[in-house]
């Protein structure tokens, strides 16, 4: 009797996400990471790139042509510390369980592209133990928990909300950091300080423990943000705003009375030059997303 040949199951494959399959990543990320996002919501998030050409939009993995798995990117240029650096945020890490064994395979995909810093600001406990075994490393995760008080409107310290007041005080490359992310109506933007010396701030409104908090996303210069809180903190309280919450790595002195939380998954980064003071959250998911 003649021996019968199996041929072996293919492999998945893995291939970048463009402009005519990102609307099919978005059902996915839909379907299977997060249904109270809609597709079309997970597009438009991913379209908000901040360079000229991004190379793509992430990579999925596909079997028997579909998606099985993918991870999405946010790419970015930028100056740090007066040099040209190319940005990759990972985002929207999502495989089927029968294909977990291949999300080795996607985060190469990803970091073996030339050239970028590789940041990830909301792993899971798998996705950041995947990403260690890569050299990532972690950023400090303590966050500050700072009361909000009354009063602290010092004498000749200004705050702006509105953009046209911005643009009147900021230099141009202030201000572009703040038209960049003005689209998004989740994020709130001040600016906190006197002329040539101000504190760009950008946060979002939580709830904590029941109030409502204020998480900081970015803080433009720690030693402003320390010696203009009062007024920044009436700010918020007048909103409604019980406390704000910063991560001690971005403060040298932090605002009194605080209290520290612990215990976050840590935010990680791969970079051969860059440190953890050259990491922030703008040009990222933390903006592009209602996370």
């Amino acid at each position: 009797m003649a021996s019968q040949l199996v041929s072996p199951m293919a492999r998945p494959t893995i291939e970048p996400v463009t402009d005519s399959t990102l609307l099919e990543f978005g059902q996915f990320l839909h379907t299977h990471l997060q249904a109270s996002r809609s597709p079309k919501a997970w597009v438009s998030g991913l379209q908000n790139q901040w360079t000229a050409q991004p190379p793509n939009y992430g990579f999925v993995l596909r079997d028997g042509g579909a998606i099985v798995g993918g991870i999405g990117a946010y790419y970015a240029d930028r100056v740090v510390q007066g040099r040209a650096e190319r940005f990759c945020n990972i985002t929207s890490w999502c495989v089927l369980d029968a294909y977990r064994q291949q999300s080795m395979r996607l985060a190469m995909a990803v970091i073996g592209q030339p050239g970028y810093h590789f940041t990830d600001f909301s792993p899971t406990k798998v996705v950041g133990s995947t990403l260690k075994f890569f050299k990532f490393k972690e950023l400090d995760a303590q966050v500050a928990v700072i009361l909000n008080l009354p009063g602290g409107l010092l004498g000749g310290v200004r705050l702006l909300h509105r953009l046209e007041d911005m643009r009147k005080v900021l230099a141009k490359d202030a201000m572009s950091m703040v038209d960049a992310h003005a689209a998004f109506p989740w994020l709130q933007q001040v600016v906190v300080g006197t002329p040539g010396r101000w504190c760009h701030v950008i946060y979002k409104r939580r709830v904590f423990k029941g109030l409502p908090a204020a998480t900081m996303l970015h803080v433009s210069d720690g030693d402003l943000f320390y010696q203009y809180f009062g007024r920044l903190s009436s700010h918020l309280l007048r909103r409604g705003i019980v406390s704000t919450h910063v991560e001690c790595r971005a403060l040298k002195h932090v605002p009194r009375p605080f209290a520290v939380r612990t215990g976050f998954n840590p935010k990680l980064y791969l970079s051969p030059t860059l440190t953890d003071t050259d990491i922030d959250y703008l040009y990222s998911e933390s903006m592009a997303l209602d996370l």
